[in-house]
């Protein structure tokens, strides 16, 4: 989550210089991270530090912070540069490359900082709370790709418990994340290559069914996702569908990218 893994580093210096939309606003600006966190929590939406990224702050401070919306709790994801390391522009072709595919992040956007927020309904509270603009992932619309039949059941209150189920099933090491969206790393535990899963939790089947359609949306990118009720577990392992769907009752959602 550090600054230079979001675009925003010294490789974007040697990018085309890219404005922001012309709706961003100039202020507020934010000192650090922690203060954004601060202005969440005046503003009622109180957000959790979950996980701060080991790395040089000089151009910056980044961090990741759960919120409860409506029940739901979700990840949001904060990054503030330093003015005097970084243009708005630099900031621009973070937000370009943060929202097209295959991101299609929904971020909040003022200043030199934004937040991207993992459960994009509540974008709009959350810009309302800081002071910025809602920026919506840009793209082909996602065509509406008929799913198999998915299972009611079974439903988790937590990514946690997801996350456990999956460990028991193929592995779920060095996780990373919490509320509503989790990422671990499967195959350790069953003598299998190390891999990348990314787990998420729904508050309704639209929403999932939505989530699922996205991800097997762009051409040339496989996916293989494993889904019931309201959860889904995108494995980058594509050959630990299977596995996965037997252990956890749920149903395999795959594409091959072609």
């Amino acid at each position: 989550m550090a600054l230079a893994g979001c675009g925003v580093g010294d490789n974007s210096r040697q990018k085309k210089p890219t404005p922001l939309p012309g709706n961003v606003p100039l202020k507020p600006e934010y000192g650090t991270a922690d203060d954004v966190v601060r202005k969440l929590d005046s503003a009622g939406i109180p957000c959790v530090v979950t996980r701060r990224p080991d790395s040089d702050k000089s151009g910056g401070t980044s961090l990741g912070c759960a919120s409860t919306i409506d029940g739901l709790k979700f990840e949001n994801e904060i990054h503030v540069l330093n003015p005097d390391v970084f243009t708005r522009d630099d900031l621009g072709v973070t937000v370009t490359s943060r929202t097209e595919p295959p991101y299609g992040h929904t971020l909040v956007v003022a200043g030199h900082w934004f937040v991207r927020v993992t459960e994009p309904r509540f974008a709009p509270k959350i810009a309302d709370a800081l002071g910025g603009v809602v920026i919506k992932p840009k793209g082909p619309k996602i065509p509406k790709f008929k799913l198999p039949r998915i299972p009611d059941t079974p439903r988790y209150d937590t990514v946690d418990a997801l996350a456990d189920d999956l460990d028991r099933a193929v592995g779920c090491a060095d996780r990373e994340g919490g509320g509503g969206n989790m990422s671990c790393t499967t195959g350790k535990s069953i003598g299998a290559s190390p891999n990348c899963a990314t787990l998420n939790l729904y508050t309704t089947h639209a929403d999932r069914d939505a989530a699922l359609r996205e991800a097997i949306a762009y051409k040339g990118v496989p996916a293989t996702l494993v889904t019931a009720g309201n959860w889904t577990v995108n494995l980058c392992d594509y050959d630990l569908g299977s596995r996965v769907a037997d252990a956890l009752g749920g149903t395999v959602v795959s594409y091959d990218g072609g």
